[in-house]
């Protein structure tokens, strides 16, 4: 089988606030905000910096009931997934994963759409493909 997977698109940090967590990776490792939004179906704000040949997304929970929020109570701050660039995002999604397309959730990030893999994590870690730019 021939990976669907062309690059790494970024690796994403799960934090409580994103502006504690820029003071390091903004201010202290140097690193340049590229974008911020709200994604308001994942109650997330989504902070990408610029990391050279891939990006840092700092995912920080919008309200006390998001799904990143409860992640933060489980497992706390740190690695939350890693994503990789794909040409077609629901066919590589379903592909990797072992599923048919109708089991793709579509969502989106940087004005991309994107999705996670059904199933269990990856070794404790989610994996996401976005379509490249």
């Amino acid at each position: 089988m021939t990976s669907p997977i062309q690059r790494l698109d970024h690796v994403a940090i799960a934090v409580r606030d994103t502006e504690v967590a820029l003071s390091y990776f903004r201010d202290r490792l140097g690193l340049t905000v590229v974008s911020s939004e709200e994604n308001a179906p994942a109650q997330a704000r989504l902070t990408y910096l610029d990391a050279g040949n891939a990006f840092i997304q700092l995912v920080a929970p919008l309200a006390a009931g998001a799904p990143i929020a409860g992640h933060l109570r489980r497992h706390g701050e740190g690695l939350h997934h890693v994503c990789f660039g794909v040409d077609d995002v629901v066919d590589a999604a379903a592909s990797l994963a072992g599923v048919t397309p109708a089991d793709v959730n579509l969502g989106s990030g940087r004005g991309k759409p994107s999705a996670f893999l059904p199933g269990e994590p990856a070794y404790g870690t989610l994996v996401e493909v976005t379509a490249l730019d």
